[in-house]
């Protein structure tokens, strides 16, 4: 039987493209293009509002959206928010030891089924922490954009990160660290 590494720093060392960020590797001003897009399906749509328990008609009901200010099927906006939140997981909170914050979260403009969303964070803080030197925070603002460069929605969210020399794996702390100065 072959032995697996599972430590993602022996993994990446391997060549395999880093996940996440330490840090020391946020600059406030960068702007992270995250990739690949996503294409939003009536499937995706339906089902994530099936399994959130959210019937309204708008999303699931041709005939009632039909009738809307919109003529057609809206995607519902939490769906919207988590696809953007987990395309920006690689650039940015891939090595988070905790999501602290999600704020100012808007839905500008609707999102269709066959819009295709692109996303991009830029880095609006980084902190160290005063009282644990191994983490600091990251606050990044998340804007969606479809193929029609339209922003459908944007957030703001605080990420505590570990040091790079930190030693700290994400999965060993605890999941209440906001204490963080």
């Amino acid at each position: 039987m072959n032995q697996v590494d599972t430590d993602q720093t022996v993994r990446e060392a391997s060549g395999a493209h880093p996940y996440g960020r330490y840090l020391e590797e946020f600059e406030v001003g960068a702007v992270y293009k995250h990739w690949p897009a996503k294409t939003v399906t009536e499937a995706d749509d339906h089902l994530f509002c099936l399994i959130t328990m959210n019937h309204h008609p708008l999303h699931i009901n041709d005939v009632y959206a039909a009738q809307s200010q919109q003529g057609r099927n809206v995607v519902v906006g939490p769906l919207v928010y988590s696809l953007a939140l987990g395309m920006s997981v690689s650039d940015v909170s891939g090595k988070a030891i905790a999501n602290l914050a999600t704020e100012e979260l808007k839905h500008p403009a609707p999102v269709f089924h066959g819009d295709t969303l692109f996303c991009e964070s830029e880095v609006l803080e980084v902190r160290p922490s005063q009282s644990k030197p191994d983490r600091g925070t990251v606050r990044v603002h998340t804007r969606v954009l479809n193929q029609d460069g339209v922003l459908v929605a944007e957030f703001k969210r605080l990420v505590l990160v570990p040091r790079r020399d930190s030693g700290a794996e994400a999965g060993t702390t605890r999941s209440a660290e906001a204490n963080v100065e």
